[in-house]
């Protein structure tokens, strides 16, 4: 992970332990990595105040601005650091998912760490959090944290396609599993690959008597195992460490996770934007909330923000 060199770790406003600067810091004093601390603050009742000029609602602003820095500060200065340089940067925005990834474009992050909260699934999808936009528009990896700890010789879980002929999944499933060997070697941990196959689709089955089910699992099965053999020797990953499994990828990411006790799970995400994204999600959307582990979201190659454009 040395290509992250530049971090951004979002601090969570709500909470006094911020487990994603804990993190941060455990990774920046791995790489030598300078860390940048965030902050995207907004109140609506400092706009709302018209009987003061500009000058003094700025002037408000500002000393809430000054207030959360010593905040931070503080928060920092009770973790240990002492190798990591960590800077501190505190805006005034509505919208923080906008504030998180114009500074990364600004700043040319290479990568945002931020801790994640359970949310109701259902609003998630009405109501898209924080976390959904960045995992769609920030053009770098994201790494949201959860309560999970990083132990040593422990497993890292890679996701990939392996049954996609689509050139850009071919090259997602690359990097997912290069990054994954790069954390572990970082954190002296073993990688697994998973990869997930469609059953019989019902329609068919019902619909055409003499379409042979178990012929066509086991053909899905022998096609995605041969793939991902050929995957896993690209990449010098030993066939135990590899598992191909049956049903939706959320459930198959999920249940290896558990097995395996993983400490992290890298996946990719297409970052899909509009109505199709809001009903359906992405995997890495639908995986997240499952996980009791963090889970790093990579964008395929050539990605380009709509900030960006």
């Amino acid at each position: 992970m040395d290509q992250y060199q530049n971090i951004l770790v979002v601090i969570d406003p709500s909470k006094e332990d911020q487990k994603a600067l804990k993190r941060a810091i455990d990774l920046a004093t791995r790489t030598k990595s300078t860390l940048t601390a965030f902050l995207s603050i907004f109140d609506f009742s400092y706009e709302m105040t018209t009987m003061l000029s500009s000058d003094e609602r700025e002037s408000m602003r500002q000393s809430v601005i000054s207030d959360r820095e010593e905040w931070i500060k503080e928060i920092i200065n009770h973790l240990p650091h002492q190798d990591v340089t960590i800077n501190t940067k505190i805006v005034w925005h509505n919208r923080p998912f906008e504030a998180i990834i114009e500074q990364v474009i600004e700043n040319k992050h290479d990568i945002v760490i931020k801790g994640t909260h359970q949310h109701d699934k259902l609003k998630s999808v009405i109501f898209t959090p924080t976390d959904w936009h960045i995992l769609r528009k920030c053009p770098c990896p994201v790494l949201l944290v959860k309560e999970h700890s990083w132990p040593e010789n422990g497993n890292i879980l890679a996701a990939v396609n392996i049954g996609s002929d689509e050139p850009e999944h071919q090259s997602l499933n690359k990097e997912i599993t290069k990054t994954a060997n790069q954390i572990a070697i970082l954190l002296n941990s073993k990688v697994n690959l998973v990869n997930s196959y469609p059953g019989t689709p019902i329609n068919i089955a019902i619909e055409i008597p003499e379409f042979d089910a178990s012929q066509y699992n086991s053909s899905m099965l022998k096609h995605h195992q041969e793939a991902m053999l050929t995957h896993a020797k690209d990449f010098n990953i030993a066939k135990e460490n590899t598992f191909v499994k049956e049903g939706l990828p959320e459930t198959v990411i999920e249940a290896m996770s558990e097995q395996l006790d993983a400490e992290l799970v890298v996946l990719g995400t297409i970052g899909r934007t509009g109505i199709s994204a809001a009903l359906i999600g992405n995997t890495a959307e639908h995986v997240i909330d499952r996980l009791n582990c963090d889970v790093l979201a990579l964008k395929p190659e050539g990605y380009i923000s709509p900030f960006e454009c």
